[in-house]
């Protein structure tokens, strides 16, 4: 089969690899669709260290190739959906409630990390009546693929960030991930979602998404703004969807007392990430720091698909570019590179 492979850190294209095998409670799945995501990126680049000939991508779709004889609930042929994350289900994290960590830290995340990802003819998933759910008739796949990781992710930075009905958050970066994040915080019932953002095109979405008030980094000061449209309290919920330092801090500054900083940020730069001490509370402020990786499993991706199946969220207006699989070198390209007013890249598989 084809896959598309990071073959050395700074450097991808194609390659030729067996179709994989599945172990007894495994499924391997024939790709239809996917999405090219920045932790791509991050990965090709060297943020989780040297990988030689690794299939590249987490987020897809497909049709079900072949099952594990212990396999009871997928079957061939099923229309399926795989989160980003493919926990260890049996793995102690997960039985104490953090199953993205089973085996380690961000062990869960196996595609293109650990194992082979996506971007090929088929991937192979673990541990798959608890990995895959099939996907509504209603639902086709350039809407569901974006559960595997977008709406999973951004949905999180919402629901670790406490927000009270009617309660004021702002997302910080209106990428995929903020958008969505954007999204659940108005199906958290955010009473005011304020967006930080640069890029226009990515201001409207945001709007479109539930954002009220839009601020532009670039010509005003974020805290400030933040502070006058809070009566001068700061944010309930600040959701820091970017991960840079800088984002981080300005996410502690505008966040009152008693509120929650809720992390989605992918931090693949420096050493440490700071705290403004006095904005802080000089620690004592009771501002809750939150994180945590995209959740995966079943149960996950089939009510993130029934909050598609019932007209909540479209998440198809952040996919500006289509290619074929063929063409991946040139999406990966626009992508990584973030050409053309790139939003969210879909790849169809032939």
């Amino acid at each position: 089969m084809k896959a598309f492979v990071m073959k050395a850190i700074g450097s991808v294209g194609f390659t030729e690899k067996p179709v994989p095998e599945p172990g007894p409670f495994d499924a391997v799945v024939r790709t239809t669709t996917a999405l090219i995501c920045t932790s791509d990126s991050h990965t090709v680049r060297g943020g989780i260290g040297p990988r030689e000939n690794l299939t590249l991508g987490h987020e897809a779709v497909g049709v079900v190739h072949a099952v594990g004889s212990e396999v009871e609930r997928i079957r061939p042929d099923d229309r399926v959906l795989c989160g980003a994350i493919t926990p260890d289900w049996g793995d102690a994290a997960s039985q104490n409630g953090f199953p993205s960590q089973s085996g380690g830290p961000l062990g869960g995340f196996k595609f293109a990390n650990s194992k082979d990802g996506v971007f090929a003819e088929y991937f192979h998933v673990n541990d798959a009546d608890a990995n895959l759910a099939v996907i509504p008739d209603t639902v086709p796949d350039e809407w569901a693929v974006y559960c595997a990781d977008m709406l999973s992710t951004g949905f999180m930075g919402a629901e670790k960030g406490n927000i009270p009905i009617g309660g004021t958050v702002a997302v910080l970066a209106q990428g995929p991930v903020g958008l969505m994040a954007t999204a659940g915080a108005r199906l958290r019932g955010a009473g005011l979602i304020i967006g930080v953002e640069s890029v226009p095109e990515r201001q409207l979405l945001a709007r479109a998404y539930g954002a009220g008030e839009i601020i532009d980094f670039t010509s005003e000061d974020v805290v400030e703004r933040v502070l006058e449209l809070t009566g001068g309290e700061g944010v309930d919920t600040a959701i820091e969807a970017l991960g840079a330092d800088a984002t981080f801090q300005t996410a502690v500054k505008i966040t009152k007392p008693g509120g929650t900083i809720s992390n989605v940020g992918y931090f693949g730069d420096g050493e440490f990430v700071r705290i403004p001490r006095v904005e802080w509370g000089v620690g004592m402020a009771d501002k809750t720091i939150a994180s945590g990786l995209c959740p995966g499993g079943r149960l996950r991706m089939e009510r993130l698909l029934r909050v598609l199946e019932s007209g909540q969220v479209d998440p198809t207006p952040m996919t500006t570019h289509e290619f074929a699989f063929d063409d991946m070198e040139q999406a990966f390209e626009i992508s990584d590179k973030k050409l053309e007013d790139v939003v969210k890249v879909l790849i169809r598989f032939g």
